[in-house]
């Protein structure tokens, strides 16, 4: 499983391995070697963001701490809470465009999130960071450990607050109608919650979340599951996602899920924190995430 090796996995749906081993992650520009920014012209409308697909060779600068400031907009999108305030990004031009929510980490709704929003409309997704903490964000492990347990406590209004955020979606002109979920830790296990619970959706792509291993359970998944790992997770060993990719494949689900060597927790948003251990499993991470987001949103 070296991350040198192109798009090793665990299990992969077809479809996504063919549309890597056929196309080379059709659909991205040209570009250089360098990596690519989720840009837009300064006479953009706000919450706009210039469509700049990454090329093959090219991760998106919101996971090496590089991004500009986030270029999208502040949105209440849970009706009647004026706390819960999400961040939109919108790709330029007429769409439509499926739609994406991101879930953020233990720490909340922060810029390296809305970076990510600003860099999945670059590639063509109207992106919805959702807000699970009602405007809170922690600052130290204790705020942060104390947030996620608040909100776990009450997993219907996550999913309450999830299928808010997929209705806003869906209601707008420039969406097709198709939504994913996405998250990383903290929000990688919220994504699978909600992919068990919530309304259907078309997708779930979990980085290193919580999982479960239960077959009877995971039946209840109506669509195919992206999953990244890392090795030396502690929190999330690999024996663990051996047994969650078993579960799923004993309850029928499709799954492009791998661990990758070398690496540990939190490694894919932080590439900038250990960039000659991480860059190589994040960009075959990426070039799978982006396969797989265009095989269950624009089949």
């Amino acid at each position: 499983m070296s991350p040198a090796r192109p798009c090793p996995t665990i299990d992969r749906i077809a479809t996504v391995a063919c549309l890597l081993a056929l196309a080379g992650c059709a659909g991205e520009g040209g570009g250089s070697g360098a990596e690519d920014a989720a840009g837009g012209s300064a006479d953009d409308a706000p919450g706009t963001v210039g469509r700049a697909p990454t090329h093959p060779d090219s991760l998106p600068r919101a996971i090496l701490g590089t991004a500009p400031p986030p270029r999208g907009a502040d949105v209440a999108y849970v009706p009647g809470d004026s706390l819960t305030v999400g961040y939109l990004s919108v790709p330029e031009g007429e769409g439509p465009f499926p739609g994406l929510i991101l879930i953020h980490e233990w720490n909340g709704l922060v810029d390296r999130i809305r970076q990510m929003a600003d860099a999945m409309a670059a590639e063509g997704y109207v992106a919805l960071a959702a807000d699970l903490y009602r405007g809170r964000t922690g600052s130290s492990r204790e705020e942060s450990r104390a947030l996620t347990r608040e909100a776990r406590s009450d997993m219907d209004r996550v999913i309450r607050n999830l299928d808010h955020a997929a209705d806003f979606l869906r209601e707008r002109q420039d969406v097709t109608g198709r939504v994913a979920a996405m998250g990383w830790c903290f929000g990688g296990g919220i994504a699978l919650s909600y992919g068990l619970g919530g309304r259907h959706h078309e997708g779930t792509a979990i980085f290193y979340g919580s999982l479960v291993d239960d077959p009877e359970r995971l039946a209840a998944l109506d669509h195919p599951i992206y999953g990244t790992f890392g090795e030396l997770d502690s929190g999330i060993p690999p024996e663990e996602v051996e047994r969650f990719v078993e579960a799923l494949r004993e309850a029928g689900v499709e799954n492009d899920v791998h661990v990758y060597e070398n690496v540990g927790h939190g490694f894919w948003l932080r590439v900038d924190e250990d960039p000659e251990t991480r860059r190589a499993p994040a960009l075959d991470a990426w070039r799978r995430l982006k396969a797989y987001l265009g095989a269950v949103l624009r089949p």
